[in-house]
């Protein structure tokens, strides 16, 4: 199983290890270093199958390939799984963070870490007491935090620019975005639409949290299985990924895709699909570069928050060349932006 995995695959090479204390399967995917080194989170969870979590590592190693690449940062690509029986907790936790650090400074740099699904800026303090080859650590240990709020940031100035391609007018008041997923950068999201006028609908498998959130801002909340084909100017992912294939995307009743969740689409080919039926797809490495962004600009290249403050921006400068692309070369928005991958990558 996994040699089908990484035969069908284009990285550079997978860095496996079994934990047997914690029962842990440890895959660290290196997709591409040509930019720098390969970047990207580490992501903890219960798999059925450690196959299932080397097929999670590949495919989003690519896509942080693509992200680095396209938010114009020196860096390649790369994720790491942790394929845990159970999520621990206390000092079994501190320990398999202390194991998998080790992993991690084995590499020798060609991978650098840092926070995805299940895994705290504290459990990077923990890793960076064994390896410097780690961002997304917590303020009071050295690093730059949560980078949620960045990558809702750059969300929100995303949408901005597909609304001004979509509507001709990036002014979100009165628009009516569908937040999917309220959690860390989802939240934050909510709260920037809020401020700049749209309407909100708010949609998350707890929904106790969508509650919360949605009295705090005045916003509607509708039922997670809902959400989406529920009516709104825009569709804003911010859960897990594919979300978009063959047989969501005909219940989609809006006009604008947009999220921070990522690998929004099962298959390349459905974002025909979304262009068929007359609704604009950000490409979801594009529009949710912000956290990224935000560990490298503050962590490895020491720039200063108004020089932070102008990349995130720049998301949406960078997702209206790739709205323009797509409409003069007759190619979907995704083909488009993996056309600009391809071009900083040849650089």
């Amino acid at each position: 199983m996994f040699e089908d995995l990484l035969r069908a695959w284009d990285g550079e090479e997978v860095a496996v290890r079994f934990d047997a204390r914690s029962g842990a399967w440890m895959f660290v995917c290196v997709h591409s270093t040509v930019l720098g080194p390969a970047a990207g989170g580490t992501r903890m969870k219960v798999y059925a199958e450690p196959h299932d979590a080397l097929h999670d590592g590949v495919r989003l190693s690519r896509a942080m390939t693509n992200k680095n690449a396209v938010a114009g940062l020196p860096l390649g690509g790369g994720k790491a799984v942790l394929a845990v029986p159970e999520i621990p907790q206390g000092e079994a936790r501190r320990e398999l963070f202390l194991r998998y650090a080790g992993l991690i400074d084995a590499l020798g740099g060609t991978y650098v870490t840092a926070c995805d699904m299940n895994v705290s800026e504290r459990d990077m303090d923990v890793v960076g007491e064994r390896t410097r080859h780690v961002m997304g650590r917590s303020v009071e240990g050295g690093g730059a935090g949560s980078s949620a709020p960045s990558t809702a940031v750059g969300v929100f100035h995303g949408l901005r620019a597909s609304a001004e391609r979509a509507f001709g007018s990036g002014d979100l008041a009165d628009r009516t975005v569908l937040i999917q997923g309220v959690g860390a950068v989802g939240r934050v999201l909510a709260g920037l639409l809020a401020e700049a006028g749209a309407r909100l609908i708010l949609a998350d498998v707890e929904e106790d949290r969508a509650r919360e959130v949605a009295a705090e801002l005045n916003a509607r909340m509708v039922a997670a299985d809902e959400a989406i084909s529920t009516e709104c100017d825009v569709f804003s992912p911010c859960a897990t990924g594919g979300v978009l294939s063959a047989e969501t995307i005909p219940r989609l009743r809006c006009r604008v895709v947009g999220g921070a969740a990522n690998n929004q689409l099962v298959a390349l080919q459905d974002a025909r699909l979304l262009e068929d039926a007359g609704i604009l797809y950000a490409p979801d490495y594009v529009i949710n570069a912000g956290g990224i962004i935000c560990l490298a600009s503050q962590e490895l290249l020491g720039e200063s928050r108004e020089q932070l403050d102008a990349r995130l921006r720049g998301i949406g400068d960078t997702l209206a060349e790739v709205y323009a692309t797509a409409e003069r070369e007759g190619v979907t928005t995704a083909e488009a932006a993996e056309r600009l991958v391809a071009e900083r990558l040849a650089r």
